[in-house]
């Protein structure tokens, strides 16, 4: 697995492979981590990488003691269809754009 990097000036989680970067763009706010878009390059597809992305999304939640607020519907998505790698994260559901 590619190094992901929390790019904490550009607000995003970002790995580049093969000359293509994907990111997670998030927002914070209070106690909050709000995952806003979820961009990984056609040539980087179904590798799992926007996956890669929200679990460090995850990580950082926990050790950070934040709640993840789901906007993006890719990463809402890979949290609903992976709940043994939130642990104890919280989740915000009901927010919406």
């Amino acid at each position: 697995m590619n190094e992901i990097v929390d790019n904490t000036s550009e607000h995003r989680f970002e790995t580049t492979r093969e000359g293509h970067t994907a990111e997670l763009v998030y927002h914070l706010t209070r106690d909050r981590i709000v995952l806003i878009h979820t961009g990984v390059p056609e040539e980087l597809g179904g590798r799992g990488v926007g996956g890669e992305l929200v679990q460090a999304a995850v990580e950082r939640a926990r050790n950070e003691h934040l709640t993840i607020v789901p906007l993006c519907p890719y990463a809402r998505h890979w949290l609903e269809t992976h709940p043994d790698a939130l642990g104890d994260v919280a989740i915000d559901w009901d927010t919406h754009a």
